[in-house]
């Protein structure tokens, strides 16, 4: 048995600490596909939530270009830059200690030609701390993949809806449900694992699509809106804690409300700041006691008082 197949126990959830401090590497998330255990992929965007998600079993945290439109509210991923992408790429893998670090390869940053692909998927190691880059497209891309894998650069690939051309989709719309278009993505598919890839995300695509894709490839499938299929699956964080409301397609569950938590929870704060009931003393950094009324006696303290020593969180700081 594999290492990653040890990380978890077969029936329960719970996890082999010892087993889960091990990083898991491109090898052996392919090794994944032979051992039939599901990959758990999910989107981060900063240290804090890397740190829970990791805590949680997430496999993969990706750093999508997803953020476009979740954490800097624009209608489409587009406008993210690489720059964009490498700041978050460093917030995220200072608190990711297991799980494989991925980042997207935004819109303009690997199109132009496989040395441009290259270049950008080397500043993402170099720069962002990436193990792996993303990129979307297949048979048009096959060499760009190719270049960056030569360099030693993990590529994880991505065909059927691909967000960075959904103009010339039409918007987002499922792909692949004509034979003529199953027959393209599955091409895509087989051409980024000719090239080198490590595994596959398939997003909107029908799921016997998903399923044939998933069949045809010795690498990881890794859907989203693409059916049970697949090796593996992700969601963007926001949407599986219930934190982006605006839109929930199809694919997306809530696997909790953490939206409508926060929401309580300002409420509460803003009720309490707005009484007076918080800060109370509780939370409240403590003084010199105050002197006593009456005369002084001349009398010395048994024990002489410790100034203070203010911290950022406690007393004893």
């Amino acid at each position: 048995m594999s290492d990653a197949a040890r990380c978890r126990k077969r029936e329960g959830a719970t996890i082999d600490r010892s087993v889960a401090s091990t990083k898991l590497t491109a090898p052996a998330i392919v090794a994944r596909k032979a051992s039939n255990e599901k990959l758990a992929v999910v989107t981060a965007y900063d240290a804090t939530f890397a740190r829970l998600l990791e805590e949680g079993g997430a496999d993969v945290l990706l750093v999508g270009d997803s953020l476009g439109m979740v954490v800097q509210g624009l209608s489409t991923t587009l406008p993210v830059t690489l720059d964009d992408i490498l700041y978050h790429g460093r917030a995220v893998a200072r608190g990711a200690k297991r799980a494989q670090v991925v980042g997207d390869m935004p819109f303009m940053s690997y199109q132009v030609s496989p040395e441009d692909a290259l270049r950008s998927a080397g500043r993402m190691l170099k720069e962002g701390s990436f193990e792996a880059v993303k990129l979307e497209g297949g048979v048009r891309f096959a060499e760009h993949v190719r270049a960056i894998v030569s360099a030693g650069i993990p590529v994880m690939g991505h065909v059927g809806l691909l967000p960075q051309s959904v103009h010339a989709m039409g918007g987002f719309k499922v792909q692949g449900r004509e034979a003529a278009d199953a027959e393209r993505v599955l091409a895509d598919a087989l051409a980024l694992e000719a090239a080198g890839a490590y595994s596959i995300v398939l997003e909107g695509i029908p799921s016997e699509l998903a399923r044939r894709i998933t069949e045809s490839v010795r690498i990881p499938t890794i859907g989203i809106g693409a059916g049970p299929h697949c090796d593996g699956q992700v969601l963007v964080c926001y949407d599986l804690l219930g934190m982006y409301r605006d839109l929930r397609p199809k694919f997306v569950k809530h696997f909790g409300e953490i939206g409508q938590g926060i929401v309580d929870a300002t409420r509460a704060y803003v009720s309490e700041v707005r009484s007076g009931a918080f800060p109370t003393a509780a939370h409240s950094f403590g003084g010199a006691p105050p002197r006593a009324s009456g005369e002084a006696t001349g009398a010395k303290a048994v024990v002489e008082p410790v100034p203070p020593v203010y911290g950022p969180a406690s007393e004893e700081s």
